[in-house]
């Protein structure tokens, strides 16, 4: 049988890629320096199983999206997580993880890790009792998943092709260099901004991104026309739970070892998704005079989005009150979100945008300085007098929410005029 020319042209083009990739990564064979330096047992097994947990955070993500679509949609809706999975996978060790935490300047990492090149065996640079290859791998995970977050601004009218070609264009010029600004050496983590496990990095980030995304992409054609139902709330539900068990090592685990850090991490993720979800269930009831599956599963992962910045940084009751209000915040936004004619499809914007800014402001308010004998970044918050830090937390989710929504606005526009974004009317009527 003989190929057609266009396809042998393509072929051999994959293949020559495949090559090129091959012979690149050959220097990163030999990673070791031959040093005695052993790694912390302890400290690797838990950030290995932290890597395995915030995985499974996106197909959770896939869950708690999947379910709230209607069923015509339910197949698109969770490939859209699991294929960010795959493209932000591959864009993360060719070059992602060297722009995000390779030496470099204020703004942008370099290419000393490029292909993981000098990404070998040895202690990490910024977790020195874990190999570096674990802590990329950690790291890996956390990009994964960020642009799946968006996705639910736009479910039920986006191209899936397009949608992806966005997340790895996002995931290298926008999560990248907001990592490197905030946990790589740049200019942000310099000036002092906390954001232990990604309220700045991850939701906000996303969060606003998403908005754009729902502005650009337009609302679905019966938005507002018709109830837009969800088909499964069990499946959401079952998301939720997921992503609150994947949340212990997306939290917990950014202590980067298994001591005492992460196990204030671990306790102030719990009573603050707990916390959220009571609130919300109660702002239910007094608003509707029911308790909703899906107001508590939006509640629960309020939570867990606002104590994401704060969990190493905050006692147990700050953590409460970090819950509390972001579950509070976030269910007025997400109900003005309903009575507004934006479709931000899944609330994306309402509980991850929003719940990330509240939660990198509240860290400004209740971080304590006393836990500084087992986190050396910690600081004073307002309520402490630290009226500094206050203030940077907020300079931070400023800079973060201009920088992603105005790269987020530039891909979606030059995407949209190069393939389109959007399903035709026939598509979107029958399902994707």
């Amino acid at each position: 049988m003989t190929l057609h020319p266009t396809i042998r042209s393509a072929a051999s083009r994959l293949l020559l890629c495949v090559a090129s990739l091959f012979i690149l990564a050959m220097p990163c064979w030999a990673q070791s320096n031959g040093t005695a330096w052993k790694p912390d047992t302890g400290d690797t097994a838990w950030i290995l199983i932290s890597a395995a947990l915030v995985l499974l955070m996106t197909p959770a993500l896939a869950f708690f999206y999947g379910g709230m679509v209607r069923r015509k949609n339910v197949l698109n809706t969770l490939l859209l997580s699991f294929g960010a999975a795959a493209v932000v996978g591959v864009a993360w060790v060719v070059v992602g993880y060297s722009l995000a935490f390779a030496p470099g300047n204020d703004f942008i990492g370099g290419f000393h890790y490029l292909f993981l090149n000098n990404v070998g065996y040895d202690a990490a640079p910024l977790a020195p009792t874990i190999p570096h290859q674990a802590f990329m791998i950690y790291q890996c995970m956390f990009a994964i998943i960020t642009p799946a977050l968006i996705s639910g601004a736009v479910v039920e009218r986006v191209k899936f092709k397009p949608f992806l070609v966005f997340c790895l264009l996002w995931s290298l010029l926008v999560y990248a260099p907001v990592a490197h600004w905030v946990w790589g050496g740049g200019w942000l983590g310099k000036l002092g901004a906390l954001d232990f496990a990604g309220g700045a990095v991850v939701h906000v980030n996303a969060g606003f991104a998403a908005l754009v995304a729902a502005l650009i992409v337009g609302r679905r054609r019966d938005h507002k026309v018709m109830p837009l139902r969800p088909h499964n709330l069990p499946f959401t539900l079952l998301g939720a739970g997921l992503l609150w068990f994947g949340w212990f090592g997306f939290n917990a685990g950014s202590a980067l070892s298994s001591g005492q850090l992460a196990t204030v991490a671990f306790v102030n993720t719990n009573i603050a998704a707990a916390g959220a979800m009571l609130v919300w269930m109660i702002l239910d009831h007094l608003a509707r005079r029911e308790v909703t599956a899906l107001g508590a599963a939006s509640g629960a992962v309020a939570g867990l989005v606002g104590i994401t910045p704060a969990a190493g940084f905050v006692s147990p009751m700050s953590a409460l009150a970090i819950g509390a209000i972001t579950s509070l915040v976030c269910f007025y936004s997400a109900n003005w979100r309903a009575k507004s004619t934006l479709d931000d499809s899944l609330d994306a914007f309402a509980v991850h945008g929003v719940g990330g800014a509240c939660g990198a402001i509240l860290t400004g308010v209740f971080a304590t300085a006393a836990l500084k004998a087992i986190n050396p970044v910690a600081a004073a918050g307002l309520l402490q007098g630290g009226f500094r830090q206050f203030g940077i937390q907020v300079f931070s989710v400023v800079v973060v929410i201009a920088y992603t929504m105005i790269v987020s606005f530039v891909l979606l526009k030059v995407l949209d005029r190069i393939w389109g974004l959007r399903v035709d009317e026939e598509c979107e009527h029958h399902g994707l």
